[in-house]
């Protein structure tokens, strides 16, 4: 077992580790740094000009685990196919803010459409090929399945755009996003050697290519993952759910991308109708900073919260 668990994670943390620094370099080299928004917490204007697009860093390591595995476990293939689906939009986005100078990126349209389109191939896939059907696990009832049938695709549409998104907005504090889904990742990869899958060499290089970004990301982080690597986390974590038949899952395990997407549809929908807000400011990590929680505790409390979250979840499984 610790064949696919633990060589594959230690490959993408040690190819982190190795190629980081250099990264980093190239990118302050090419100026690739971040731009902050003037209305978030002014604490955060001191981050502006910190390399982004390290989300490259991850997807590197993450394929470098996973590289000996693809002919005799082609289950880990979709899943990575996916999540480098996701990261290409989210490398678009960093592109143009970053280096055509453009702040707000893809447009809102340009960026759902692209989402829309690689949900679309793989909820196809998941149907026509993938053999698995189209029943799902339902938490906390010894395994029992409910077939969705002809509502399978719209579900994992919905699904997906759903966790993309929540992840995208789980990236705005230094480690936040890297933290909360490694964790999410070792969930993921308990299930996947319970299951008899062969996911677990996809999942287990994903934690390590995630602990090893964080020593390059964690507060004062040296590099921020941009839109490249959030985009891409959260289609690492809907597809291994889809792949596994536990997408029912999600609001347990993936709970803070969920509450961060949430909080920002509530704040925005209040506050057009009432000119007031819910929260001191969305998405909700900084309703807590901007309350007095340093943005180290921030992000401690969420992964706390996630992991005990997960603990749930095995037992909802």
């Amino acid at each position: 077992m610790y064949y696919t668990i633990a060589i594959p994670a230690l490959i993408a943390f040690l190819v982190t580790q190795i190629l980081g620094p250099g990264m980093l370099k190239f990118l302050h080299r090419l100026k690739f740094g971040q731009y902050i928004r003037e209305d978030g917490p002014q604490s955060h204007l001191k981050k502006t000009g910190t390399p982004t697009m390290g989300g490259v860093l991850i997807l590197i390591g993450l394929v470098a685990g996973c590289a000996f595995y693809f002919p005799m476990y082609p289950a880990i293939t979709p899943v990575v196919l996916v999540t480098l689906g996701f990261a290409l939009i989210g490398f678009a986005d960093d592109y143009i803010k970053v280096v055509m100078k453009r702040n707000l990126g893809l447009t809102e349209i340009q960026k759902m459409l692209g989402q829309l389109i690689i949900a679309i191939l793989f909820g196809i896939y998941m149907i026509k090929f993938s053999g698995l059907g189209t029943d799902i696990i339902i938490p906390f009832l010894s395994g029992r399945t409910l077939d969705l049938g002809i509502f399978y695709l719209p579900f994992l549409i919905f699904v997906a755009l759903g966790t993309v998104n929540g992840a995208n907005f789980t990236d705005g504090l230094d480690g936040l996003a890297s933290s909360v889904t490694s964790v999410i990742a070792l969930f993921l990869t308990v299930i996947a050697v319970g299951q008899n899958t062969g996911l677990e060499p996809v999942t287990s290089a994903m934690i390590g290519a995630l602990l090893g970004f964080l020593c390059f990301n964690t507060n004062p982080a040296k590099v921020f993952m941009g839109d490249t690597g959030s985009l891409a986390l959260g289609g690492f974590v809907v597809s291994a759910c889809f792949m596994l038949k536990i997408p029912l899952f999600l609001p347990i395990i993936a709970f803070i991308y969920f509450m961060e997407v949430v909080s920002v549809i509530i704040q925005v929908g209040y506050y057009k109708r009432t000119k007031k807000r819910v929260f001191r400011m969305a998405p909700i990590h900084h309703h807590f900073e901007l309350g007095g929680w340093p943005e180290t505790k921030v992000v401690s409390m969420f992964m706390i919260t996630t992991a005990v979250l997960c603990l749930i979840g095995l037992l909802a499984f």
